[in-house]
């Protein structure tokens, strides 16, 4: 996959109808300040597409993106991201409301990417959220970022905790940089395959739901 164009939707404050709304949707999850703007903007080749800050709690919005126009294209959904401590908990429960309306009521949700920081383990938040996915039967790919902060010999170490605490395996982690772009083709490849029209006459690859 080419990343042709790229804008900036809407954001909004609960997951609702928006302008071109319809296409497929690939979702960003994520604990505060794990990097998920600045992926956006790493895989679109746009340096202020998403906008990023060194403050954690930043987004508190849904935003959503349009990649590839609405021909051929699809929608980046960016979710507030969650375990921020400097926040009481009411805007807690508020942030954890806006995103399980946007899971109940997105029909064309097709994966999930969940980031994690690739030099910490999974939060109790990551946990949930990786189980809550796997109990809903949405289809996710974990992402472990920032991994130019690490050697390239360190990373399978780094990963063992993470795959353990997410019940997924090495391979099935994309590790990436949005400082040097490692992992931005086997992304943009992840898109592409998760994004394809379903053939007719097959039955799709999703999930297993649980019994």
């Amino acid at each position: 996959m080419e990343i042709k164009t790229a804008e900036f939707i809407t954001s909004m404050p609960q997951y609702g109808p928006f302008p071109g709304q319809g296409l497929a949707q690939i979702a960003i999850a994520g604990k505060s300040n794990v990097g998920k703007s600045s992926l956006i903007n790493r895989l679109c080749r746009r340096s202020k597409l998403a906008r990023t800050s060194q403050t954690p709690g930043k987004t508190r919005l849904i935003n959503v993106f349009l990649l590839n126009g609405m021909e051929e294209g699809f929608h980046l959904i960016d979710l507030p991201g969650y375990g921020f401590a400097r926040v009481d908990k009411q805007e807690k429960a508020r942030w954890g409301e806006m995103m399980q309306g946007y899971f109940a009521r997105s029909e064309q949700l097709v994966h999930v990417l969940c980031l994690v920081d690739i030099r910490h383990e999974p939060t109790e938040d990551d946990i949930q959220m990786n189980t809550f996915l796997r109990q809903m039967g949405i289809p996710f790919t974990v992402i472990a970022t920032k991994c130019d902060k690490i050697s390239r010999g360190a990373r399978q170490k780094q990963l063992a905790p993470i795959c353990r605490a997410l019940l997924v395996q090495p391979w099935e982690i994309i590790c990436f940089s949005s400082e040097d772009g490692t992992g931005r083709e086997e992304l943009l490849k992840l898109l592409e395959e998760v994004t394809a029209p379903e053939p007719i006459g097959e039955d799709a690859h999703t999930m297993e739901q649980p019994t």
